[in-house]
């Protein structure tokens, strides 16, 4: 996936937006040690902070942790793949927010984290769930069919009934799981879909010409318009999975 940080923070700022909700979950301990899982370009990481005596951001994209550091100076950030941690029995909570439908498989990612967490720690997260953007990713489907190219799903939006058994398969013990709706504004008005599609299908894009790129983007837009258009913006048929477990 490549990942523009600058479009990220200007456009799509909503995503750690809406994972501030999560910070409920941490548990009231400033002594805690606290690992942000796929921390994009810090600004959650930066609010956990208060909330413990060790906090690092990890990234998978070298982009998103070089704006982090540019932006906060006085955090530790680290380019991470989040199948291959480099740390072991080390953090009291694993916090991820937006993270984990990029990742294909589930049951290495949970097994990586438990691995990272001391005993009884914890893990806090939030991620698409189940027809998370579906008439978004459908449009784009049909889209790129019409244009001669092929696309499949990339995204893992599993049921929070599929998640629990892997959490627990995994020496999980549940707290709360649930899935929720949560219908999202893009910003920029009419652009909104655009910008969207220009940071979250970039990879598809790149192998694009510009022209195709423009007939693709306006096609997703009309075959979307009736459901997601509400006059004034852009509204994605955004779903969550919400996850709070410890070992």
């Amino acid at each position: 996936m490549k990942w523009n940080s600058s479009l990220y923070n200007e456009k799509h700022d909503f995503v750690t937006e809406y994972g501030e909700g999560l910070l409920e979950f941490i548990p009231n301990n400033v002594e805690q040690t606290i690992l942000d899982l796929g921390c994009g370009t810090g600004t959650l990481t930066k609010q956990l902070v208060p909330l413990g005596s060790k906090v690092v951001g990890v990234d998978s994209s070298p982009s998103m942790i070089n704006k982090a550091k540019e932006q906060f100076e006085n955090i530790e950030f680290m380019v991470c793949d989040a199948l291959n941690l480099p740390f072991e029995k080390e953090w009291d909570i694993v916090f991820s927010n937006a993270v984990f439908h990029w990742i294909s498989n589930h049951n290495a990612l949970l097994k990586e984290i438990h691995k990272v967490l001391k005993p009884h720690g914890m893990l806090v997260c939030e991620f698409g769930a189940n027809n998370n953007i579906a008439t978004i990713e459908q449009a784009f489907i049909k889209a790129c069919k019409e244009l001669g190219y092929n696309y499949a799903s990339k995204f893992n939006f599993p049921t929070a009934e599929m998640f629990g058994e892997l959490l627990e398969d995994n020496g999980f013990t549940i707290n709360s799981i649930y899935e929720y709706d949560r219908p999202t504004v893009l910003k920029d008005e009419e652009q909104g879909v655009e910008n969207w599609i220009r940071q979250f299908y970039a990879s598809e894009l790149s192998d694009m010409s510009s022209d195709t790129q423009r007939k693709l983007i306006h096609e997703v837009e009309d075959l979307t318009r009736d459901k997601l258009w509400n006059g004034k913006a852009w509204v994605a048929d955004y779903r969550r999975l919400r996850a709070i477990a410890h070992i």
